[in-house]
């Protein structure tokens, strides 16, 4: 059966970003109204990112931001994408996540990935060593399941996390490769491909995850989610403008500078060498640019080339209106 937009499940990915000349207090007031509109709107998910040490990102304290979110929406589930798992204790995660799910039953997820989300110095800062590379990831995960669920571990264990502790919180898992693809195959667990930045290894990372799926208690079949930079307008030339904002952040980002979120600039040229442009292009080139009809042509291109269960979008524009415009352009499509 032919998968189509109007028939999958749209969801929304929001890092809190801080705009230039903007304050963190700004972002998470943008973050809650997007939920509540994403939500009017008939959106599934809305996911916040951990990262840190970056000036234009405010949501590193990501289970409190998700919190915040849950507490001023009703229904759309609220959750992680992701949450950087070797940054953490899995009890405090159990703990954590437990908690928003009591607080807000039934409608939180816990997205799980195995990078720093950060530069080596805040990895060192979170972790107080780097004597992990993400090797033992599978076993940070075993940890984490078995504190929600005693039943994956055999044997007493001597520490339980309350709340948390046999609650049913969906876990996700998040990747760019095909470890993390692999891994959440054999577990049985749903997998979400983070190709709104690293769209290279995104088909292989699939068919990997499909080919190793082994049915478990949370899935029965491979759920797949794969993320996608839409930015939607009423017209070509304006989503063209409105996405600069991106393109730029990903331009500081190869120059190694993190800065917070710039306004959109009419022409890149003057801004990026041309080794520049492509190395940007390509990191974005899963991205969809335009006025509704053009969005829903390549979206359903995205659909039918990776079969995918449900999207979630990143729409990295400066002014918050015109980002919830591309939202709600987008849901227009979602219903008809």
């Amino acid at each position: 059966m032919t998968k189509s937009i109007e028939n999958i499940s749209l969801s929304v990915l929001d890092l809190a970003h801080i705009v230039k000349g903007g304050v963190p207090a700004d972002s998470f007031r943008n973050t809650l109204d997007l939920a509540r509109h994403a939500e009017k709107w008939g959106y599934h998910r809305f996911w916040l990112a951990e990262h840190h040490n970056m000036p234009g990102i405010a949501s590193s304290a990501t289970s409190v931001v998700i919190g915040y979110v849950a507490a001023g929406t009703e229904k759309i589930r609220v959750g992680s994408g992701g949450i950087m798992l070797p940054n953490h204790a899995p009890l405090v995660i159990a703990e954590q996540f437990g908690t928003l799910e009591t607080m807000y039953p039934n409608r939180i997820d816990l997205g799980i990935g195995r990078a720093p989300g950060s530069d080596q110095n805040a990895a060192r800062a979170l972790r107080r060593t780097l004597g992990t590379n993400g090797d033992d990831f599978p076993e940070l995960l075993g940890e984490l399941r078995a504190y929600l669920n005693p039943s994956n571990e055999s044997g007493s264990r001597m520490v339980h996390a309350i709340p948390g502790e046999g609650l049913n919180i969906p876990i996700w898992l998040l990747g760019s490769s095909g470890f993390s693809a692999q891994l959440a195959g054999l577990l049985g667990l749903p997998f979400a491909f983070a190709s709104h930045f690293a769209p290279d290894y995104l088909l292989p990372a699939l068919e990997i995850y499909r080919s190793n799926f082994q049915p478990s208690e949370n899935l029965s079949k491979p759920h797949v989610m794969v993320g996608v930079n839409i930015i939607a307008a009423d017209t070509d030339e304006e989503a063209q403008m409105l996405a600069t904002s991106q393109q730029i952040q990903f331009l500081n980002l190869i120059r190694g500078r993190f800065v917070q979120l710039e306004p959109p600039v009419e022409n890149m040229d003057s801004l990026w060498a041309e080794s520049e442009a492509a190395a940007v292009r390509k990191q974005l080139s899963f991205s969809i640019i335009g006025h509704p009809d053009k969005v829903r042509e390549q979206l359903q291109s995205v659909i039918d080339q990776t079969q995918a269960d449900e999207l979630i979008v990143s729409s990295t524009i400066y002014d918050h209106q015109a980002r919830l415009h591309s939202y709600e352009l987008l849901a227009g499509l979602l219903n008809g």
